[in-house]
């Protein structure tokens, strides 16, 4: 029998179900009447091929405030650490290694996360085909609104801090957003059933750190991709001015609440 079902799911793959899920107790909960649910829905698999296009549609976990408190610690306890190009290279990797790690630890306890994996990993098998390319149509919208908005902090902080893309990758940010993004997913998949993933780290400076730190898998995953494709800008000149421009930038952000 079971080397039966293991034939079976390895032409078919794993399916999720959300027949623990009682519509009744959803009425209930919800407050509207019976009748208006089934005259939406008249039957059950309806209102869950919907549950699921809802689902898709919002599926990528958000920036939380674990990794927006992680950013604004880094800038205000280093904001005078930018005269020279070591101590900006410094920030730059205590930037990722402080907001790698809260990012892994906020994917790592979300269920949205958990929603998003498996739908990602189970939508193909949706029977009915309009459902499962709407569903596919919501996960890569989903998904491409995140690349932006990783992309976007990414150009943000980067050239404030003086870096650039390598010209000679030919990437762009977005192209370093997905693959970031791909890394943490994996590290943080890793550890859902190898929880050592979470607790793994160096001590070290590496990636131009200026002080020995902890480093955990995800922080060093991260960084490793970047310093691959991140470069002091040359033709930034790092006068008074601009320095004094700089920690007035890094100070709003550090206080935005």
């Amino acid at each position: 029998m079971l080397d039966t079902a293991l034939e079976s799911l390895s032409r078919t793959g794993l399916t999720v179900s959300l027949d623990h899920i009682s519509l009744e107790q959803l009425i209930r909960e919800s407050g509207v009447s019976r009748s208006a649910v089934y005259r939406r829905w008249p039957y059950k698999d309806l209102f869950f091929a919907d549950l699921v296009k809802e689902l898709a549609k919002n599926a990528v976990p958000a920036i939380a405030d674990d990794e927006t408190a992680a950013i604004r610690r880094v800038l205000a306890e280093h904001r005078d650490e930018l005269s020279t190009p070591e101590q900006r290279g410094g920030l730059v990797a205590e930037l990722i290694r402080e907001l790698a790690q809260a990012d892994f630890e906020t994917l790592r306890r979300s269920a949205r996360w958990r929603t998003y994996l498996a739908l990602n990993a189970t939508f193909t098998s949706i029977a009915d085909d309009d459902t499962r390319r709407e569903v596919g149509a919501a996960l890569a919208e989903s998904e491409r609104a995140h690349i932006l908005s990783v992309a976007g902090a990414w150009e943000l902080l980067t050239g404030l801090l003086g870096y650039r893309l390598r010209p000679d990758c030919g990437t762009t940010f977005e192209t370093l957003a997905t693959l970031l993004t791909a890394a943490m997913r994996g590290l943080v998949t890793m550890a859902l059933s190898d929880p050592a993933v979470a607790t793994a780290s160096v001590q070290g400076k590496p990636f131009g750190a200026t002080e020995t730190a902890d480093w955990p898998l995800p922080a060093l995953a991260l960084a490793s991709i970047a310093s691959g494709f991140l470069e002091p800008d040359p033709a930034i000149a790092w006068d008074a001015e601009r320095i004094a421009r700089v920690r007035q930038t890094l100070d709003g952000l550090a206080a935005q609440g």
